[in-house]
């Protein structure tokens, strides 16, 4: 029971999380989550989501996780380019399609390889995604596509997971 009230504690902290990233995006008119941590967040979801789908409970999140992130996705590609003035477009969206197609092996690799459920990929990335969003928030020099509200939300999934 407390493994179930903890899986749904993380699905809805990680649900808001992006959510707020989304809307802070817009808002911004910025990618809200670091590129190299979205492209492993949405290979982890299209894997647990499609490939190798877990319990219902969570293969339930994590379908609601993968269209999340795929907006998410959507706004970094439209928002992307802006933030990398010095690379071209085509070359942004070439960087950031190899960096999906390595995150994705990445992870169905390192799941195959230990037998695992994806839980060693999805704390692997997580960890990842904690130093990105730090790392960005300093190369921005602001909050842009980042908040408080969504440290917190990303704070309590994690904690619940």
């Amino acid at each position: 029971m407390y493994f179930t009230l903890l899986m749904l504690g993380s699905g809805l902290f990680w649900t808001i999380t992006y959510l707020l990233i989304i809307l802070r995006s817009r808002r911004d008119r910025s990618y809200g989550m670091p590129l190299i941590a979205l492209c492993a967040n949405i290979s982890w979801e299209c894997i647990f989501s499609f490939l190798l789908p877990p319990q219902l409970i969570q293969h339930i999140v994590n379908l609601i996780w993968f269209v999340l992130d795929a907006v998410i996705f959507a706004l970094t590609i439209h928002y992307g380019p802006r933030e990398f003035l010095n690379l071209l477009k085509r070359t942004f969206y070439t960087l950031l399609g190899l960096a999906l197609v390595t995150s994705f092996f990445a992870v169905l690799l390192v799941t195959l390889e230990f037998h695992d459920s994806g839980v060693y990929a999805a704390f692997g990335q997580n960890l990842m995604m904690s130093i990105l969003f730090i790392t960005m928030l300093f190369r921005r020099r602001s909050l842009r596509g980042q908040s408080m509200s969504i440290a917190l939300c990303k704070f309590l999934g994690t904690a619940c997971a």
